[in-house]
């Protein structure tokens, strides 16, 4: 009997430890056979290494002194993976216990597939769609909008089909889609990143599906404050950065327009009606990234 192809499990944990257990745990109910798990620690303030050690010893603990990012902190992972498949996933999800099976097969049934991405619920309403796939980004606006989220689900998103985008909760790749795309970018440090990467992917020649078969459950809510002037500078600093790396330049010179002449002065007046000094602050700063020569991110902290 031919042995099953080894799958690389990826998370990474930013001072989420109880989360991160609840994953691995999770994956312990896994049905497929045949894995390698990578933790990455990703510049939490107390060393947890020895408790995943301790209680998952077939976990490989990757520590990083700082935190290194979303793509950085996977990019560790990735590049010590010995996977013919690579299975990334949030240390705030759960999954199904057939969903790596399935994702495996799926892939290994079409050689144009670079990327499978699950079905994924919202944790907390298991019945709630949060991702069915996405619509193709917008030229003029930026935008894209998730199928499905909101929405009870009720197999109406029951058929593989083609998506632009994985989303970034949970995405499994071949080992060719790492060789032809290379690995995450690291410049945008959080949002936007797994976009970024699938436009790579989809430009080597390969295809990215949506498969409704294999779930995930997410803690949406978890990892990043909702409304947090963190969020509001990445957003939109990453929102310019994607389409500057991506757009071709009809589209990027109309988005540029777009959004300098209508969606940035919007959103100024109103952090500053509003008297959200930091969120006017994380947006001047957002900007200004695009009009320096640095290669670093705003300390969020400052905003």
């Amino acid at each position: 009997m031919p042995k099953d192809s080894l799958v690389s499990v990826i998370t990474v944990n930013f001072r989420q430890a109880q989360l991160t257990c609840d994953l691995l745990d999770s994956l312990q109910q896994s049905t497929y056979p045949n894995l390698e798990v990578f933790v990455v620690d990703n510049g939490s303030l107390e060393d947890v290494s020895d408790l995943f050690r301790a209680h998952y010893p077939g976990v490989e603990v990757i520590v990083s002194e700082t935190n290194l990012g979303f793509a950085g902190g996977n990019n560790l992972a990735l590049a010590r993976a010995k996977g013919d498949y690579l299975f990334l996933i949030n240390n705030d999800a759960e999954l199904a216990p057939e969903t790596i099976s399935v994702l495996v097969d799926g892939l290994k049934a079409d050689a144009k597939l670079g990327v499978l991405a699950p079905k994924i619920r919202y944790f907390e309403q298991p019945d709630l769609i949060q991702y069915a796939g996405f619509t193709p980004v917008h030229p003029l606006t930026a935008r894209n909008r998730t199928i499905g989220q909101g929405i009870t689900d009720e197999g109406q998103f029951d058929q593989q089909r083609p998506t632009p985008y994985a989303h970034g909760a949970a995405m499994m790749l071949t080992r060719e889609a790492l060789e032809r795309a290379g690995l995450m970018p690291e410049v945008y440090f959080l949002y936007y990143e797994e976009l970024d990467w699938c436009e790579q992917i989809r430009r080597a020649g390969l295809e990215i599906h949506f498969e409704p078969h294999a779930l995930v459950w997410h803690k949406e809510s978890v990892s990043v404050g909702a409304e947090s002037p963190m969020q509001t500078y990445y957003l939109h600093r990453n929102r310019l950065l994607f389409m500057r790396r991506n757009a071709p330049w009809w589209s990027l010179l109309s988005f540029s327009l777009f959004y300098g002449l209508i969606t940035f002065p919007r959103w100024l007046l109103q952090y500053r009606v509003q008297g959200r000094q930091s969120h006017y602050r994380a947006l001047l700063a957002a900007l200004k990234w695009h009009l320096s020569k640095s290669d670093r991110p705003a300390d969020p902290a400052r905003f």
